[in-house]
């Protein structure tokens, strides 16, 4: 006999229903990476020595740390030598007398492929009196003073035919010369101390003889932009000062595109890369800048500068008289004087080499 069987009816059970989740955001739009700009194989071989140039340049001061760490390292001979120069080193002031130009140094070609590189161009607003002394103001400070080092410490673009009778000495940070073996290629380059007895030095030396400064310094180096150009100039007295206790002449100079051969990471003021970048310039003097450029692969990805042209003009010279009395009026007169200089110079040239620009000339 069959008996159908039957499933018993369960009571149906009430679940409580469940909330509704809340919509979740929509990420935001990210910007991707951009993709590496390889360098071709077919670029001209000039080109390619220019790059190489820049390259070297800039991996010599760690490569000469490394050749005087090899010389510790490698035997009793090489740390004998090492010894020797350390102390020569720490007796040695050259950075403060005035430098140990050596011409044969600034006129190798390296310098001039160095210099085509971006290229770098020198130009003079005026003739310079040979009689006088001098005191030239570079603008903008830019990452590294690129212009500066590539037409005053090097004879790439003629400086010595183009201001002929001058002896114009490129000033650094005093640092600079305590790394053994990068101090004297420094000092052959022409290159002195930006400290105040180098200085004096120089201006109670002969005729014709001269400081460039980077006025800007740390505070300026990191204003630095492509397409800007602020300078920190209306709280810089002290040049103006030795200007008149020595009688020197004043060359506003400007470097037309200085600031656009390096991206610099954003810090704005107030961000935290700035507060780290002020804490170390009130410790150490200089401030620690993270740029970035191009590489000797690509085109938009490394620590090298990018290839875009940098146009140094000096400017129409101020004459300061000898004063041993100088009052705070003396100073802003002289100054004042200066900073017009600055601005015409700008104002005369900044539709031709700087077509690009984002704002025009800021001075702080």
């Amino acid at each position: 006999m069959n008996v159908p069987l039957t499933m018993p009816t369960l009571p149906s059970v009430a679940f409580p229903s469940m909330p509704e989740m809340p919509a979740m955001p929509a990420m935001p739009d990210l910007p991707l990476p951009e993709a590496p700009k390889l360098v071709p194989l077919d670029v001209p071989f000039p080109r390619r020595r220019q790059t190489l140039a820049v390259a070297f340049w800039m991996w010599l001061l760690p490569l000469f740390l490394l050749a005087f760490g090899a010389m510790l390292y490698f035997s009793y001979i090489t740390r004998s030598i090492a010894l020797v120069y350390v102390i020569y080193q720490l007796q040695d002031n050259g950075q403060q007398t005035g430098a140990r130009r050596q011409q044969w140094l600034r006129r190798l070609p390296f310098w001039v492929w160095f210099a085509d590189f971006f290229p770098v161009t020198l130009r003079k607003e005026s003739n310079l009196d040979p009689s006088h002394k001098f005191i030239f103001g570079y603008h903008p400070h830019g990452v590294i003073s690129m212009g500066a080092f590539t037409s005053f410490a090097t004879e790439a673009r003629n400086v010595s035919q183009l201001l002929p009778g001058l002896n114009i000495r490129l000033l650094t940070l005093d640092v600079n010369f305590n790394v053994p073996l990068w101090r004297d290629l420094l000092l052959f380059l022409n290159v002195a101390s930006a400290d105040r007895k180098s200085i004096d030095h120089v201006l109670k030396g002969e005729p014709g003889d001269g400081v460039m400064l980077v006025l800007g310094g740390a505070a300026e180096s990191m204003e630095t932009s492509p397409g800007t150009n602020k300078l920190i100039l209306k709280s810089r007295l002290g040049f103006i000062k030795i200007a008149l206790q020595h009688g020197a002449t004043l060359v506003p100079t400007f470097a037309f595109g200085e600031n656009d051969i390096w991206d610099q990471v954003a810090n704005p003021k107030g961000s935290p890369v700035r507060k780290f970048q002020e804490a170390v310039k009130r410790v150490a003097t200089f401030s620690p800048l993270l740029f970035h450029g191009r590489s000797l692969l690509t085109y938009n990805y490394g620590i090298m500068p990018y290839r875009r042209p940098i146009t140094v003009v000096t400017g129409v010279p101020i004459v300061c008289p000898k004063m041993d009395t100088i009052t705070e009026a003396d100073l802003l007169q002289y100054q004042k004087l200066y900073i017009e200089g600055v601005q015409s110079l700008y104002d005369k040239y900044k539709d031709e080499l700087l077509p690009n620009r984002k704002e025009d000339l800021i001075i702080l």
